[in-house]
């Protein structure tokens, strides 16, 4: 069985459609914010990761916002790009306007259908809300055939309305219905009955994609997702190392896995190039600054680390003893121990494609290049994760200030003093301060050369790889007004890389002081 859909064609069965909210309820996680460039960077990492459907943003709730989505409409080829609305003439306006230039385009527009959001969020009565939907689907049909509508707090609706709310969206122009589990509430039993009654008892449900999209309160969404595959549903919503509100959403790196470890289960087909996972996942890591937990499945550095005897006995005798897909399949190389201080610029370059930064700029990669020479003449082994390190501290988007040299004096018997050059709007500038230790002097002064009002809220220091060699991996989170954000510094000096991420960490913030933060949604 088959049906016909405006932006895919004709779709079998057994296709699944990836559709990726990184860029949307992903980044309305606390802390998650990222400026346009980061977004273009990561919308492009997504389309080479073979994503259908790119949610790109809410698009009515800043000018920021609606920037955003309307360059990667115009600049992103290959997905669907979507923009979010509520069931409002404005936000879906707002909406097709931002997604007007795209290849292909989707207007998102929602609203809530359970008796207790009906109740206390709404204020509305039940034909209120059937009203609306068939408002917001004609609206939104106005600007594209491609409309997907979804019923907020889907998993906790009535399910005699909630099939009342599919069958007025699908008579006005859905094409497709999605159902999400906005709460993390349900169970997968759940999730797959839900789609399975719609299926049986809505009109013209077969003739539309069915949707999933689920929240990680209860560590189920993996789970409810495939559930909701068993029940019928054709589209997956999902984002990159399961960010987004409050727990998280369905994870798609453990999502598509499980769907091609397990093909004898889940017998679907999709357009992911499951290679491109752990670079896609690292982008992200670095441009939120939020790392991946080391048992996280399938991009976490333990992910594929095997430390029991009996396990190292098993992989060494036959690696599916104890693993059920290779390190290669999601982009994992098998070698970790290849460059060291006499390795030159092409072993380099060539080691950078095989960790996943196959498209980095040449300036991009010489100052990586420096740096880990520098590093190289003091450690005794570079490990892929210094490389990793290296690589996102240059990446990074620094904006108006950036590390450039830090000189330290400092021991037991000398209150400690921190000699620090910045470069701040294209100027360098150095600064010498005191501080009750060498990264109290150096953090007095980078507030002496570029001052501000936001304190310290947290500061975090871990080993990136093992020996006392080892570079240092600080996170520092800074709080201003209300507002949090992280920064994330690597250096074999701890002092420098606790500066590094500092000097993150400010750049963020002084680009969230230009921006509204979008209100909180769900879906």
């Amino acid at each position: 069985m088959s049906i016909q859909h405006p932006s895919f064609g004709r779709i079998d069965s057994d296709r699944i459609i990836f559709f990726d909210t990184t860029l949307r309820d992903g980044e309305q996680s606390p802390g998650f914010s990222m400026n346009l460039d980061e977004k273009l960077r990561m919308a492009q990492a997504l389309a080479d990761l073979g994503v259908d459907v790119i949610e790109a943003g809410f698009p009515v709730a800043s000018e920021g916002d609606f920037e955003s989505v309307r360059q990667i409409a115009e600049s992103i080829r290959g997905p669907v790009i979507c923009g979010l609305a509520r069931a409002s003439v404005k936000d879906i306006e707002a909406a097709g306007r931002a997604v007007e230039k795209a290849e292909r385009r989707r207007i998102h527009q929602f609203i809530s259908t359970s008796d207790l959001h009906m109740k206390y969020k709404l204020r509305m009565e039940r034909e209120q809300v059937l009203e609306l939907i068939a408002m917001g689907t004609q609206t939104a049909r106005r600007f594209t055939d491609d409309v997907e509508w979804s019923a907020e707090d889907g998993s906790r609706t009535d399910p005699d309305f909630l099939c009342r709310c599919v069958e007025v969206a699908i008579r006005n122009g859905a094409t497709t219905i999605n159902i999400p589990d906005t709460v993390g509430y349900a169970t997968p039993e759940d999730m797959r009955r839900i789609f399975a009654m719609v299926r049986e008892r809505v009109p013209g449900a077969d003739q539309v994609i069915l949707s999933t999209h689920n929240h990680n309160d209860l560590g189920l969404a993996v789970a409810n997702t495939l559930a909701a595959v068993e029940g019928g549903a054709r589209q997956i919503e999902c984002t990159i190392n399961g960010i987004g509100e409050r727990a998280g959403n369905a994870a798609l790196e453990e999502t598509v896995m499980a769907l091609r470890t397990r093909a004898d289960a889940y017998p679907y087909r999709n357009g992911i190039e499951t290679t491109r996972l752990l670079s896609v996942s690292r982008l992200l890591a670095n441009i939120t600054s939020f790392d991946v937990q080391p048992n996280k499945a399938i991009v976490g550095r333990n992910a594929f680390a095997h430390e029991s005897g009996i396990h190292q006995d098993g992989m060494l005798k036959n690696a599916q003893t104890y693993e059920i897909m290779t390190p290669e399949s999601v982009g994992w190389s098998k070698s970790s121990l290849v460059l060291g201080k006499h390795s030159g610029r092409a072993a380099f370059r060539d080691k950078l494609a095989t960790l996943g930064y196959a498209d980095l700029d040449d300036v991009t990669i010489n100052q990586a290049f420096q740096r880990f020479k520098d590093l190289a003449d003091s450690k005794k082994i570079v490990f892929d994760a210094d490389v990793v390190a290296l690589v996102d501290d240059e990446t990074r988007d620094h904006e108006r200030v950036r590390f450039v040299a830090l000189d330290l004096m400092a021991g037991s018997t000398r209150r400690a003093e921190a000699t620090l050059t910045l470069n701040v709007d294209g100027n360098e500038t150095t600064a010498t301060r005191e501080g009750n230790g060498p990264v109290d002097a150096a953090f007095n002064a980078v507030h002496a050369l570029f001052p501000h009002e936001a304190t310290l809220a947290l500061y975090s220091v871990g080993a990136i790889t093992e020996g006392s060699d080892a570079q240092a991996r600080t996170t520092v989170r800074l709080e201003e007004a209300g507002k949090l954000v992280d920064g994330q510094g690597a250096d074999a000096d701890t002092v420098v890389s606790a500066v590094r991420a500092y000097v993150h960490a400010l750049n963020k913030l002084i680009a969230k002081r230009t921006r509204r933060e979008p209100e909180a949604l769900s879906a």
